[in-house]
């Protein structure tokens, strides 16, 4: 039959023993979710899924998944594997009682390959043992002892796990009764060095695989190394000396400068090639100023803009807030729900939070920028004419310097020049290309020179005639200062002596430092604010509240007014170097006593 072909033959049962379930073999490793085996080793069932099992709850097994280390999930409680009688040749295996606890087995070695099998009848022989679990794979080595138990080692760690699930089984030889024909099979863990030692050596394996899979990373992973300088010469100056004056390429060629320097390569015929490079250096250091500046300029712009977008999502902020503030009044809050009220007033919380927050941050930038901003360039413009003069005058004496140099360079060409002379009457004719050579770089480097020499002195002669403009418009602004002065005191004089005479009531009402019934106003709710806050308070605070009141009310306006009012007002500084805070206080009660 069809079944007969796949399983064992009867006729290969000793005795005719009855096969209750020629399928056993089959359907125990089938609660495994392993491809069972045939007696030959050969897998039963050649279409068997390991993904299948007939009971579920058990996660199948792979049998070629190697071992290492893994034990199979234990089988729930509620759901006892279903463990039937194998017929095998010489024997025949009972399954235990399916109510009693799983046998008890000992923590898994590493590498474990070898199993220790009690219980087995005196009778037993080793080719029972190795007809019984040798379907569970391929049998390495059996060692028998004389007190029925063995130790088993098989060929991969996974048969192991197959060896286990025959522990608690009866085992009967053929169809004898005999004591000592049966006995009851423990299956566990057995600690061997054969398998400790091939277990370390597989993960030494893996440790020097992964060891050489980093290293192809890292070496994947490590930036190239930078190619090496070319040695001195006369041409390799030239090509150098022109990538100094290119910002793409200038990083390469300060560092092949460099390394010529350390090396040695300065002596007293290539010193002024090393000195014109060297020039060329220190001219890069202007262009990296400028980029500097116009790095700057675009960090201001772009804190601008973000001071602006600041200022635009605090006004957002505010209206916000005065929704939420219109919203709890009684007149709407009694149309809301308990919950809706909750809510409202939740997100008010949160909205004046943010809005404080934002509020800090822009009040911290404006500290910043007049922090930044010193009084004598505010009140002093005649200070700010004698720094660009200054500036000036530095940029002058850095051209005569340069100029100088320059000088001192063409010098040193033209004797280098005459010395080439010399040396070529003496030289061989082999060497007058080379010299002739020489000599017309030498031409070209000096006419070089002579136009940037005249350039200079162009520069020079500007800069010197912006001097004197800027020295006159000084004494026209000094004469113009002094005329204004003279100017003044005597229009003061005329008018106080019309004013003592016509009107004295007028002149006691215009020395009142209070001009207008807005900046009355203005004095009560500043003094009523301070009064509140003993402890002062800075000129921003008290412009964002005043702001609240009228959008229109600038920060110069009120503090000229405070300023005005000293008997009222009164302006402290706390703090020491970057910390510096100007506060306001209210003096007027002790500025009463004192009128």
């Amino acid at each position: 039959s069809a079944d007969g072909g796949r399983n064992l033959s009867l006729d290969s049962i000793p005795m005719g023993l009855p096969m209750s379930d020629p399928t056993a073999w089959t359907t125990a490793m089938n609660n495994l979710g392993m491809a069972p085996m045939g007696m030959t080793g050969q897998p039963l069932l050649p279409d068997f899924d390991p993904a299948l099992g007939m009971m579920t709850g058990i996660p199948p097994i792979n049998p070629m998944m190697p071992g290492l280390g893994i034990v199979p999930p234990p089988i729930p409680p509620d759901m006892p594997a279903v463990k039937e009688i194998i017929h095998c040749k010489s024997c025949t295996l009972f399954p235990p009682n399916p109510h009693l606890p799983p046998p008890a087995t000992r923590e898994r070695p590493p590498g474990c390959k070898t199993v220790f099998v009690g219980g087995l009848p005196e009778n037993g022989t080793e080719q029972i043992i190795m007809e019984v679990f040798e379907q569970c794979g391929e049998v390495i080595a059996i060692r028998k002892s004389k007190k029925n138990f063995c130790h088993i080692r098989f060929a991969e760690e996974f048969m192991v796990d197959k060896a286990l699930y025959l522990s608690g089984y009866r085992i009967r030889l053929g169809s004898s009764t005999d004591k000592k024909d049966t006995g009851r099979l423990h299956v566990d863990f057995a600690q061997a060095r054969d398998d400790l030692y091939e277990w370390e050596c597989k993960q030494r394996m893996l440790a020097r695989e992964e060891r050489h899979r980093r290293r192809l990373e890292e070496e994947r992973f490590r930036p190239p190394s930078p190619p090496p300088v070319v040695h001195y010469s006369d041409h390799e100056c030239s090509v150098v000396a022109e990538k100094l004056k290119d910002d793409t390429k200038f990083l390469e060629a300060i560092q092949t400068l460099l390394t010529w320097i350390e090396r040695g390569e300065v002596n007293r015929r290539t010193a002024n090639n090393f000195y014109s490079m060297i020039q060329s250096a220190n001219s890069h250091i202007r262009r990296l100023v400028n980029e500097k500046a116009a790095h700057e300029k675009e960090m201001e712009e772009a804190k601008e803009k973000f001071k602006l977008a600041l200022s635009g999502i605090l006004v957002q902020f505010e209206q916000i807030v005065a929704v939420y503030h219109s919203a709890s009044k009684q007149k709407a809050w009694d149309h809301f729900t308990k919950a809706q009220r909750k809510n409202i007033s939740v997100w008010c919380k949160q909205a004046e939070e943010i809005r404080n927050i934002h509020n800090d941050e822009l009040m911290g930038i404006r500290r910043e920028e007049e922090m930044e901003m010193s009084d004598e360039e505010i009140e002093d413009p005649p200070e700010m004419k004698e720094t660009e003069e200054s500036a000036l005058v530095s940029q002058v004496e850095a051209l005569k310097e340069e100029n100088d140099s320059l000088r001192w360079q063409l010098d040193a060409y033209r004797n280098e020049v005459e010395l080439l002379k010399q040396e070529q009457g003496k030289a061989s004719r082999d060497e007058d290309t080379t010299k002739e050579q020489q000599m017309k770089l030498l031409q070209q480097a000096l006419q070089g020179m002579q136009k940037h020499l005249l350039k200079v002195q162009d520069e020079y002669k500007k800069r010197e005639a912006e001097l004197e403009k800027v020295r006159e418009d000084k004494l026209k602004i000094e004469t113009l200062l002094e005329n204004l002065k003279e100017q003044e005191s005597s229009t003061s004089r005329v008018c106080a002596c019309s004013q003592e005479k016509e009107c004295p009531v007028e002149k006691t009402l215009s020395n009142t430092p209070v001009k207008s019934e807005r900046e009355v106003l203005l004095v009560g709710i500043i003094s009523t604010f301070l009064h509140v806050h003993p402890f002062g308070a800075s000129i921003e605070y008290i412009c964002s509240y005043l702001q609240r009141l009228d959008s229109k009310i600038c920060t110069a306006e009120v503090e000229v007014l405070m300023t005005r009012l000293q008997n009222t007002f009164r302006q402290e500084l706390s703090g020491v170097g970057a910390s510096l805070e100007k506060r306001w206080k209210f003096c007027g009660f002790d500025g009463l006593k004192m009128t």
